[in-house]
């Protein structure tokens, strides 16, 4: 089953702006968040294709966002893909053993995004 409707979950008003701008103008439905909690409200709401997660935010950060996304029985079939500013090795590792599908530093290539969401299951 192709992406169809993305879960953006960042506080940054103008990273969630460019992200949408993007994700919209390439045809996908795109729910936003602004913190963790609220991501992960969303998600259980709105049973998204994908989640986008930032890992920087106030409150419940997106590495503990994604270990709860990915560890719930109503939400762990969704993939999780990590955008974040934080480049180490060390963070990407700890990202996916959280249970992200994927990891990407910001600022995001447009393209390189949108073909790993085109190659998803």
């Amino acid at each position: 089953m192709p992406v169809k409707k993305i879960l953006v979950v960042d506080d940054s008003p103008t990273e969630r702006f460019y992200v949408v701008d993007l994700l919209t103008k390439n045809g996908y439905e795109v729910i936003t968040a602004e913190n963790g909690e609220d991501g992960i409200a969303q998600a259980k709401a709105n049973k998204p294709d994908l989640v986008l997660m930032d890992v920087v935010m106030p409150g419940l950060n997106g590495y503990q966002a994604t270990r709860t996304l990915t560890r719930d029985d109503e939400t762990k079939n969704i993939p999780v893909i990590v955008c974040t500013s934080k480049s180490q090795e060390t963070d990407k590792i700890w990202g996916l053993r959280q249970g992200a599908l994927d990891y990407m530093v910001k600022p995001v290539n447009a393209e390189e995004l949108l073909q790993k969401i085109a190659s998803l299951p």
